[in-house]
């Protein structure tokens, strides 16, 4: 009586276990693994666990931890990283065979949109690129310089990297400018506005130089795709860097010429120069109604006070206002002391 019901215990027992491992495998479904840009992958548990022996380890935790999901790019992959670690070419078809894509992906890869602030949409169309490269999505999928899912500015494409690996005007337009080609709907960008400290703002247009220009003949050679990327002094532009780079009184007026046309509503202010006689003063207004500001600016003062202190003995030699205040050109600097020290 006693062995029989413990045989009837063990088979409700195994029973259980039957039914729990049924359970089990009920819940082993199809798993989607979702994608931004394209239909989602769909990996069958009954294909590979029919493949091996419903052996869940094979792949449990090994190669996928379900208690710290990560997801793997297509370079990981060939690197025998998750589904890489069997697709190899040997055991299943290889990760790394741009013929076999299409066992996993499905349908078509959708047009990937950037967007930029400032600048208008940039859009990847993977209908246009596919073809071209016959169907090799290798090209780019398994170059991290290309899809290494990092930002990267224009100047970087400019190097090569992402887009600029193939636009670099030799396999493909550069990405040096055309910039409507891939950013639909741009319209000019705006006026930029510099601010300056003790001096009215600087205005660049946009619009009045694409009127003459390029995009790529400014950047990025000259100027970074963000405004006060960089900055340069006004001495920096007379030596032919940034705006001084056209600004030169050649190919277009000076930028040591007429600081209105560029600081528009621009009033200098009457600067103080504080001395041990007594508070010297000059005046912007009385010196530009009879001088033009590239007289003074920069063969003679910087665009700064005080970054080039001279002494009364130094103008008298002619430096700094002894340029002109020398008796002939305007009253001498060894005159009357009052005409600019308030004594």
């Amino acid at each position: 009586m006693k062995m029989r019901l413990n045989g009837v215990v063990t088979g409700i027992v195994s029973l259980v276990l039957l039914v729990a491992v049924v359970a089990m495998a009920k819940e082993t479904k199809n798993v989607p693994f979702k994608l931004k840009n394209a239909a989602p992958v769909i990996f069958s548990h009954d294909i590979h666990l029919k493949k091996y022996n419903n052996n869940c380890r094979i792949c449990h935790i090994a190669l996928f931890d379900l208690r710290k999901p990560k997801r793997y790019t297509m370079l990981d992959m060939e690197k025998g990283k998750s589904c890489g670690a069997c697709h190899t070419g040997m055991k299943a078809f290889s990760v790394a065979d741009d013929s076999q894509c299409v066992r996993c992906h499905s349908g078509s890869a959708r047009p990937v949109a950037y967007r930029m602030k400032g600048a208008g949409e940039a859009v990847f169309s993977h209908e246009v690129h596919v073809p071209m490269l016959e169907g090799k999505c290798r090209t780019c999928h398994s170059n991290r310089e290309i899809t290494g899912g990092r930002n990267v500015t224009m100047a970087q494409m400019e190097k090569g990297k992402s887009c600029g690996a193939c636009h670099n005007d030799k396999m493909a337009f550069t990405v040096a400018g055309n910039c409507g080609k891939c950013h639909k709907g741009m319209t000019p960008p705006k006026t930029v506005n510099f601010k300056m400290k003790g001096v009215a703002d600087a205005a660049f247009s946009h619009e009045f130089h694409l009127g003459m220009y390029k995009c790529n003949e400014c950047h990025t050679k000259l100027f970074a795709y963000k405004a006060g990327a960089k900055r340069f002094t006004m001495a920096d532009m007379d030596k032919g860097k940034s705006c001084g780079a056209c600004h030169n009184g050649k190919d277009a007026f000076s930028s040591a010429s007429d600081c209105g046309k560029c600081h528009p509503g621009l009033k200098p202010a009457k600067l103080t120069y504080k001395t041990s006689v007594g508070e010297a003063y000059f005046d912007h207004d009385i010196h530009l109604s009879m001088f033009k500001c590239a007289d003074c600016h920069t063969k003679v003062f910087k665009y700064r006070k005080g970054s080039a202190p001279a002494t009364m003995a130094d103008m008298e030699k002619g430096k700094s206002c002894g340029v002109c205040h020398n008796g002939k050109d305007a009253f001498s600097v060894a005159d009357d002391c009052v005409k600019c020290h308030n004594m």
